[in-house]
């Protein structure tokens, strides 16, 4: 195994890391989505609740701070995971840059190493037919 292949399985490594960072954070987007839905539904029963309920209406309001704090929290945190997934997207993208440049370098040594290898091939050949020509001359 040449340097080339174990530079381009590090960058496939690197790269299935990154893809799997990437599933993580949509994970955590999807479960921070779900949150705001499971606060939606929650205030919809409340308010329904405090409509059948006239003491239950005195709670509504610190309900509703309550349920502001926490989708103000659901929404910080998925602010925040907006950055990393835009982090963890660019860093893919330059993983990605990076496994090309590797592979491309791979293909350019081949190659030279293919020209070397006929090269010599063809001055072997030019050799054996030099020496037939002597001995039949």
């Amino acid at each position: 195994m040449s340097w080339t292949d174990s530079l381009i399985r590090i960058r496939n490594f690197e790269i299935e890391e990154l893809r799997k960072r990437m599933m993580s954070i949509q994970a955590r987007r999807a479960a921070l989505e779900d949150g705001i839905r499971a606060l939606d539904a929650e205030a919809v029963r409340e308010m329904a609740h405090a409509r059948d309920n006239a003491e239950a209406g005195w709670y509504l309001i610190g309900f509703r701070e309550g349920l502001k704090q926490r989708r103000a929290k659901i929404d910080a945190d998925l602010r925040t995971l907006a950055a990393e997934e835009a982090g963890a997207r660019d860093a893919l993208s330059l993983a990605f840059e990076d496994l090309k440049k590797v592979e491309k370098a791979a293909e350019g040594i081949a190659a030279q190493k293919a020209k070397v290898i006929a090269h010599k091939e063809a001055q072997a050949l030019d050799e054996q037919a030099l020496r037939r020509r002597r001995i039949a001359g």
